[in-house]
């Protein structure tokens, strides 16, 4: 793909390069149309999306001088709200791969994702108060769930910025890897995922994500489905045979 992003293709994934860094990877109309391409196709043919940056930079905001002309009905539209709902939404497992910062719509966009890996230079922060506007693509409700509301207060309304070691101490980073392993300790994670039966990925994902007065009533239907499938049967069958040989 031309444009904004790099992409690879690959039979259990799919990886995303933000590449724009000459504006540090501002998120600008052009790269969310773009973005929206890729869900597109993983909505069609669901695969593991990895998401990164491009030389020591994640997504430092969305562009500046485009989110300036913006008025109250592009707001309402949820541009980058609309997309991120849709990437947290995606049928399968997604990773932030995060070298260095990520802030305002970067932020967003890393808090949508299932997993976050980052090197020690990452940095997270939503400075959107600070230029008259709020962080209204997610970080307001997604952070809360993330790191607890004390926390999410102090970024969003002191403007703290977190460090890759203290997003690892408060779990909003499940793993530091050193800035030349990112990508391959993003392909160790994917492929531990893509291990799994693919549909009881697809169907933990939307339990996760369901409101509380939808369990336990959702869990049964949807371990009903599993139950049924030619995976189970296969996949359990071979962990009998397994453990007999190992006797």
């Amino acid at each position: 793909m031309s444009g904004t992003l790099k992409v690879e293709e690959g039979r259990d994934r799919v990886l995303v390069q933000l590449d724009r860094p000459h504006v540090r990877n501002a998120i600008d109309a052009e790269m969310v149309a773009e973005l929206h391409e890729v869900c597109d196709g993983l909505e069609r043919r669901p695969r593991i999306l990895v998401i990164t940056g491009t030389d020591g930079v994640f997504a430092a905001g969305a562009d500046i001088r485009q989110l300036r002309e913006r008025r109250r009905e592009d707001a309402l539209a949820g541009i980058n709200s609309g997309l991120f709902d849709r990437i947290a939404r995606l049928p399968m497992p997604t990773i932030a791969a995060i070298d260095g910062p990520a802030l305002g719509g970067g932020a967003e966009l890393a808090y949508a994702c299932d997993f976050r890996l980052a090197t020690p230079r990452a940095r997270f922060g939503n400075p959107e108060a600070g230029l008259g506007i709020m962080a209204a693509a997610g970080a307001c409700w997604r952070l809360r769930e993330l790191v607890g509301e004390p926390l999410a207060k102090e970024i969003l309304l002191a403007g703290r910025v977190v460090s890759a070691e203290e997003a690892l101490a408060v779990r909003l980073v499940n793993e530091l890897v050193a800035e030349d392993e990112l990508l391959a300790a993003a392909d160790r994670l994917a492929a531990r995922i893509a291990r799994n039966a693919p549909l009881a990925l697809r169907l933990t994902k939307l339990a996760l994500a369901a409101p509380p007065g939808a369990h336990p009533r959702f869990d049964d239907v949807a371990q009903a489905v599993l139950f049924e499938t030619e995976d189970k049967h296969e996949r359990m069958t071979a962990f009998l045979e397994r453990r007999r040989s190992d006797r």
